[in-house]
């Protein structure tokens, strides 16, 4: 079995070996375990049953990580994408006001198109034509997205009606607890502790045990019946798999559809540019770029990145993608090859043995997570020259609208018409490619149309 591993994932040829692999296996699992804990908080805050989304999340991430570490050899995680949850539920379906049924076909669609993009190479040429200021704030912003998310959901941070925003109730023992929470994490991350946020998130959890929410009078915690269990699956699974639909979703009015569009390119746009980023800066690190540059297999991760949106879609879970700053604590543990991954994922199909855990983890024990996932994203931010206002302009409005509007999609848009801007101010216009300038119009059509109805 060894040497059939060996052979197939060509071991040898990148400097490793099974044991090593197994560790970085178990190593980037620990780091992104998580999600099965908070993506089925987050969505069922969009009416869908939390013990199906958690059923999705973890299927739908164990099929990705297998699928990449078979099909592309390559040592990432992919799970549904932090951030792109919150925007799904709090923008898509609270405040667009789609069903989470249309929600989920909107990720469909944009998983469908990346799988043509992909096919036909065209991604790459789109991702090359973005300038570099927006594709590196675009994390970033989302990173602000999650971490606000995660104050607000913890009552650290709430809204004022004086102020917009004010610190929250610290007398609260929810919020105390949450806040526990981030520096422990925190501090768990900074001694470079394996699975330092899973820890953070069921220590907060354990505490909840012993502290009641005043408004409730129950515990933050409450145990279950049982800790391990296995449901049937289809049983488990029903309430989403395959529930998605594009019945009514563009009947509304015409800012509503055009609202819907613009969920659509914005689920797209992000998976598209986090996958990107992900294999051009996680590659180098595990030495898998050749001596021209190129990333073997990189078409291959794109298309698994792209078909796991679709594939999470039809189970019941937001876009699939590929996990960055995860994936690199495994690629550090010595992880290079797909039997990293293809470990990773049948760990996830081993959560499924634990729902009742999973399931009573508290909305505070999750934020935590969702602060710790927001600090690590907003690291690309040092690559960009900010004492140049032309590039300022449009990081500046990419990271902050995002938040502040709650919506990623305004984010992208602003921040690209903040670059054309700033290019033809700057005598630079003749520099832009006709993509960005296809894009900026048809943002700027966008805002006007949205302006107008």
């Amino acid at each position: 079995m060894g040497e059939k591993l060996n052979q197939f994932f060509h071991l040898t040829e990148r400097g490793t070996n099974i044991r090593t692999e197994f560790l970085a296996g178990i190593t980037t699992f620990l780091t992104c375990v998580y999600i099965v804990a908070v993506n089925p908080g987050i969505l069922s805050a969009a009416g869908m049953d939390t013990k199906a989304v958690f059923w999705a999340t973890a299927v739908a991430s164990a099929i990705a990580c297998i699928w990449i570490g078979v099909w592309a050899n390559l040592p990432f995680a992919l799970a549904p994408a932090m951030g792109l949850n919150a925007y799904f539920t709090y923008y898509v379906c609270n405040t667009l006001g789609l069903p989470w049924q249309n929600a989920l076909a909107c990720v469909a669609i944009s998983g469908i198109t990346f799988v043509l993009l992909s096919l036909f190479k065209v991604q790459q040429k789109i991702v090359d034509a973005m300038p570099d200021c927006i594709k590196h704030s675009v994390g970033s912003g989302i990173g602000f997205f999650i971490a606000f998310t995660g104050l607000m959901q913890a009552g650290i941070i709430k809204s004022s009606p004086d102020t917009l925003l004010t610190l929250g109730d610290l007398a609260n023992p929810g919020a105390l607890l949450a806040l526990f929470g981030i520096f422990l994490t925190a501090i768990l991350v900074i001694r470079r502790v394996r699975g330092g946020i899973l820890i953070g998130i069921l220590a907060v959890t354990a505490l909840g045990i012993l502290v009641k929410d005043p408004v409730t009078g129950i515990a933050y915690t409450v145990i279950p019946d049982r800790i391990i269990s296995f449901d049937n699956p289809i049983t488990a699974m029903a309430p989403t798999f395959g529930k998605l639909t594009i019945k009514g979703m563009f009947s509304g009015t015409p800012e509503m559809v055009l609202g819907v569009i613009f969920a659509i390119v914005s689920f797209l746009f992000v998976d598209l540019f986090d996958s990107i980023g992900v294999l051009l800066g996680v590659s180098s690190k595990a030495g898998l770029v050749d001596e021209k540059g190129n990333i073997p297999c990189a078409g291959k991760a794109l298309l698994v990145s792209a078909g796991g949106a679709a594939v999470g879609a039809l189970l019941g879970t937001n876009t699939v993608t590929i996990y960055g700053a995860e994936s690199a604590t495994g690629i550090n543990e010595g992880g290079r090859t797909g039997l990293t991954a293809c470990v990773t994922g049948v760990l996830f199909l081993f959560t499924l043995f634990l729902s009742p855990l999973f399931l009573m983890i508290p909305s505070i024990a999750t934020a935590p997570a969702l602060v710790m996932v927001g600090i690590f994203m907003i690291e690309p931010l040092r690559k960009l020259p900010l004492d140049d206002v032309t590039i300022a302009l449009p990081v500046f409005l990419t990271v902050a609208l995002m938040p502040f509007t709650y919506n990623i999609a305004y984010g992208i848009l602003f921040g690209l018409i903040g670059y054309t801007i700033g290019q033809i101010a700057a005598g630079k216009a003749r520099e832009m490619t006709r993509t960005v300038w296809l894009l900026t119009v048809i943002f700027i059509v966008y805002l006007a149309l949205d302006i107008i109805l």
